[in-house]
């Protein structure tokens, strides 16, 4: 079954035991979110939450409900994209990417259901007024500070929007980007957009800057939980993220023109925000923020956007997310992009097996990947290579091991790799671009990395020793002591 907006999500994620509904007054400042950081904390990512009755700073109670970890799970993240396995949506990019005409009428007549996939995936613009703009407010009905947005930490520089659809277009190519960027509530109607400089709305954002023209932004809160997630992948900024959207469900995101621009949003949107940025106006500061890296960002000057309208449903949901020092509820949506996006890194890295990006390392900071290694060198290859692949140029350390290893599991990769390493001669340095939000690097956006080269070593590769063999039990033992097992008495 397609889901067709966030409630529906939440509806489903609710019939299958996995949310809980939060009916006790909370605060949006602060206590929201140390109640999700225990949740996510919990073995296995813990239960979605819906906060039924958020209360402002104000001491009002929004009617407003917050939903918080709502994806955080691999089961949850999987109903979100409508699979049982993570790995299925990689298994159907595989299968695109493997697309060859093939001879003869019956083998052209199966390619036919591949194809009319593919044609369905484009987004439909509906017609008639949309979900998304059951109310529409403007002028001075126009409040954020009336929005359940939560602060999340001591030290924020105030409350922010964590959520969000960022949606922009190139001037020149006229091509829509969706982004998932924090943005900070500067008051009543004006937001501080963190626009990191790698991102493709700063560029869209440059770009009319350097022609004095006014930006139009729309900023989509709650969707389609595959909207949603799409709005986090590393995409090419040639491939439109509701396109992509509509591959993961299976069907086409409806969109609807804004109300105050040509830009196309979600018509299931729980809250747009639409809106402009004046590039004859200074910077704003924006921060600090409590940031994935589990320290703050410190503040800074990003742009403002003013905010002329609010549109939402009747009955909206605000979805926010927290993070901080993982595990957090961002570990899920890196996950699926981990699986996701494995076939496609395979296109100019063939040799890769398997990659991980484990919740410690915060997903650019330790990547362990296995290679089916060919020939002396290719791990330095392969670390170049991934350096080289969009948002990978990110990577603070990978490390390389051989394929039989289950990069899967930390503990072994990190056992294999500390074994098969003399640090002199496996481990590489190299300059590059890195985090923004890279408190350690020497210079803003630019610093070093580390490949470690984990495989076992060649002769090529200067070991002339004889390179030891794993220690495993012999298969008759195990099925003998399988077969007594029962009867042993010893529970594990």
């Amino acid at each position: 079954m397609t889901i067709d907006s966030l409630r529906d999500f939440v509806a489903e994620i609710d019939q299958a035991g996995e949310l809980v509904r939060v009916k006790h007054p909370v605060r949006t400042r602060l206590e929201i979110a140390e109640i999700a950081d225990r949740v996510m904390k919990s073995p296995g990512g813990g239960p979605g939450l819906l906060f039924e009755a958020p209360v402002l700073d104000d001491g009002r109670t929004s009617p407003i409900p917050v939903g918080i970890n709502l994806f955080g799970s691999m089961r949850r993240m999987g109903m979100a994209l409508g699979v049982d396995r993570l790995d299925d949506i990689g298994d159907r990019i595989t299968d695109l990417l493997d697309l060859k005409v093939p001879d003869g009428l019956f083998g052209k007549l199966a390619m036919l259901p591949k194809l009319a996939e593919v044609a369905k995936f484009p987004p439909r613009v509906k017609s008639g007024r949309p979900p998304c703009q059951d109310v529409v407010l403007t002028g001075a009905e126009v409040d954020l500070q009336s929005l359940p947005v939560l602060v999340t930490w001591p030290g924020d520089g105030g409350p922010f929007i964590t959520f969000p659809m960022v949606i922009t277009e190139d001037p020149s190519r006229g091509i829509r980007n969706v982004g998932m960027y924090r943005v900070q509530v500067l008051g009543r109607n004006t937001v501080a957009m963190h626009w990191q400089r790698h991102k493709v709305g700063a560029a869209h954002w440059r770009e009319m800057a350097a022609n004095g023209e006014k930006m139009p932004v729309a900023i989509a809160i709650g969707a389609d939980p595959a909207s949603m997630y799409s709005a986090s992948a590393p995409l090419p900024p040639v491939i439109d993220e509701f396109i992509f959207a509509g591959f993961l469900r299976k069907a086409p995101v409806e969109l609807a023109r804004a109300v105050s621009c040509d830009l196309e949003v979600p018509a299931q949107a729980d809250l747009v925000l639409e809106g402009y940025v004046d590039p004859a106006e200074p910077l704003v500061t924006e921060g600090p923020f409590g940031d994935h890296t589990g320290f703050y960002s410190l503040a800074d000057q990003y742009p403002a956007v003013h905010i002329t309208h609010v549109t939402m449903r009747k009955d909206p949901i605000y979805p926010a997310t927290l993070v901080g020092r993982p595990p957090m509820e961002d570990y899920y949506l890196g996950h699926a992009t981990e699986r996701i996006f494995l076939p496609l890194l395979r296109l100019t890295t063939p040799e890769i097996v398997d990659y991980h990006m484990p919740a410690c390392g915060i997903f650019h900071n330790l990547v362990f990947v296995s290679i089916d290694k060919q020939y002396p060198g290719q791990a330095y290859k392969v670390m170049n290579s991934m350096w080289g692949a969009g948002l990978m140029s990110l990577a603070k350390v990978i490390v390389v091991v051989d394929k039989h290893v289950n990069v899967q599991d930390p503990d072994e990769a990190w056992w294999i790799a500390l074994n098969n390493i003399d640090p002199e001669r496996d481990v590489r340095f190299s300059m590059g671009p890195v985090d923004v939000l890279d408190h350690s690097s020497r210079g803003f956006t630019y610093g070093s990395k580390m490949g470690i080269d984990g495989t076992r070593k060649w002769p090529e590769e200067g070991f002339t020793r004889d390179w030891p063999p794993l220690i495993e039990m012999d298969p008759e033992t195990k099925q003998r002591v399988d077969a007594m097992w029962p009867k042993l008495g010893i529970r594990l």
